[in-house]
This record gives C-alpha cells, structure tokens and sequence, in this order.
C-alpha cells in the first residue's frame, strides 16, 4: 500500500515560507514511516505547507541537517530518534529561535523522559511538536581534552561525565539494549563497578557552590536534568531552566560505599526527597553518613585527570580524556513540551 502522506519537501526544493516545519530523522529508530505520516498531517492541518525531511547518516548525526533547515526558514525542527540525535539537532538550534520538537525513539529517551513527553506513541509526540507550549531550557557545553591534547566540543542536554558511568556504556552490549532497552543498561552497570578503580581527579567549581579539591573519584556527572529511566533521580536538584550545571561526585572506598550510593539513589532521592518529613530525616541521617557522594552546582565545571577515562554525553561514549570542562549556555534553546 502505498504511503497517503504527501510527499515531504527535499532540501533542494525552493525556499519555503518562514513556517516551514522540518524533520531530522534517525531512519534506522522507530516506526519512520508513521512518524513521515503525522508529521505531513499536522503539517499541513495547521498551514506550514510541505514540510522538509532530513534523514541522519554516518557523516552527519543531525546537527548539519538542524541548520540547513532553519536556514532554509525553519521555525519548527522535529527531532526524531534517540538521545544521540536529539543531543545534536539541540545543539545546532542554540540561539536560532527555532524550536525544537521531539518524538522519542532510542533506548533511553532520557531528555524526553524529564520533560514529560509522551514515549512509545510517536503520533502523540508529533501532535506535541506542533502544539504545545514553547519552554525556554539550557544547553550544556562539555570540552573534552583528549591524551593528544586535543580538546573538542559538544552540546548535552541531559547528563555528561567521566568515569564509571562511561565504562558503563561502553560496556552496555548493543544487542541487550536492541531487545530490552534500558534495562540492558544493568548489565553494563554491574561490570563497570567490578572493574571500576579510582582516578586522581581535581574537580573545580564556579558559582553557587565553590569548589578547588582533589578526590579519587569513580565518577564525576554533570547533570542539566537529572532523572533516569525507573524513576531513579540521579540529581534530585537538577533542573533544565535553571542557568545552572548539578554535579555528582562518586568517590566510595569499598563495596560498601558503593551500596551506600544506591541506596542513596533509589531510596533517599525517589522516595524521601519528595517529602517534609523525609528531607528531615536526610538531614539525620547525613550527620552519620560515609562521605561516597557529593553534590554540588555551579554554571562552570572542571575536571582535571591524573590518568585518561572515559567520558559520555547523554548516554554516548566519546574515549578517553584526561580533561572535562564543562558550562551552561542558559536558555539559549526552545523547546516544545505538552501544554499545562
């Protein structure tokens, strides 16, 4: 049967209205055929005409195919796929005034995940994009230092890091995230934390929280949002408006410190965090706790290594590095969320 959508605008067509919708798609994440569909629908249910199509490749991950579209008069860019895709169509929207819409599609989805969007139902995502409500939020800039003294830069909008969280993606087997999705993620986790030893680490912080002190750390996460799949709160403080980056230093000495950080995790940020008396008892309990996890927050991070590891952006691996310097660019990107 062949495809009822009308046909989506190349590229190369002639120059569109300043309405003009746009679609940067991952063509190998999800159903691209019903998202192709929706899209035109709402398209031209709504005036903006035949939307243009952009499809992501080997050469270019999306951040290309973002400012040809607004270049070509996009003010709507429809980000389809995972968090990799969604990361790089963000950061090439920075300051264009362009919105950017999302229809969640990879393993994590953890950017739509902390904006309530809607996730497995790629027809509501669409109908999002195109009407919901536009919410100004932060990008934030890692530059990676490599062992060649190399430093390179990238946007994240969720969580960057080095260390033990990197391992675990790397570690992560691609054909258990194709089958279970994030769950596969467990599996990299426990394989990390075997191998796991830790690294020299000077961590330095601007702003709210000051900070110049040397830990030997198995990780250090710098959050823009800090939610993860299950309802796990990774930075229960962190918040994608703030103008501000949240940190998480892991540094435990034993099995025990790390057990001490899950409990940390799953207990005290899900569970107690969300009440009075719960953040009551938190402020008891951190009189008598071991001191395996720190946070802290500021609009520039920087983390100097006395060894290479790993780094990831928003649940990719990007090598080793030897230097992390990490900022906010402050609401600098639009994006569309569900209306309130």
């Amino acid at each position: 049967m062949s495809d009822p959508a009308p046909e989506l605008a190349r590229a190369s067509d002639a120059a569109p209205a300043v309405n003009t919708v746009a679609a940067v798609v991952n063509p190998i994440k999800g159903d691209v055929a019903r998202v192709r569909q929706a899209i035109s629908r709402h398209a031209y249910s709504t005036g903006a005409g035949k939307p243009l199509w952009f499809e992501t490749s080997v050469d270019d991950d999306g951040a290309d195919a973002a400012r040809r579209a607004v270049a070509a008069g996009a003010r709507l860019v429809i980000a389809s796929g995972g968090d990799g895709t969604v990361r790089s169509v963000a950061g090439a929207l920075r300051h264009t005034g362009a919105a950017l819409g999302i229809v969640p599609s990879g393993t994590g989805n953890l950017l739509a995940r902390n904006l309530g969007l809607p996730l497995g139902h790629p027809d509501a995502a669409v109908e999002v994009a195109f009407t919901g409500a536009d919410r100004v939020v932060d990008v934030g800039i890692a530059e990676f230092t490599g062992p060649d003294d190399i430093a390179t830069e990238h946007p994240f909008m969720v969580v960057a890091g080095v260390g033990v969280d990197a391992a675990m993606i790397a570690n992560t087997s691609p054909f258990l995230k194709e089958r279970f999705g994030w769950i596969a993620y467990i599996d990299g986790i426990l394989r990390s934390l075997i191998t796991s030893k830790p690294v020299r680490a000077k961590v330095r912080i601007k702003g709210e929280s000051e900070l110049n002190r040397t830990f030997d750390v198995h990780s250090v996460l710098v959050g823009n949002v800090g939610g993860l799949p299950g309802g796990v709160e990774l930075i229960p403080d962190a918040r994608i408006d703030d103008g501000v980056l949240d940190v998480a230093i892991m540094h435990p000495r034993t099995v025990f410190g790390w057990l001490y950080i899950g409990r940390t995790l799953v207990w005290e940020n899900q569970v107690l965090r969300h009440t009075k008396l719960g953040r009551k008892l938190i402020r008891i309990q951190s009189r008598f706790s071991p001191n395996v996890l720190e946070y802290a927050r500021g609009p520039v991070v920087g983390v100097r290594l006395e060894q290479p590891i790993e780094a990831e952006l928003d649940g990719d691996e990007f090598g080793v590095v030897r230097q992390a310097k990490f900022r906010t660019d402050a609401g600098s990107l639009i994006v569309r969320v569900p209306q309130a």
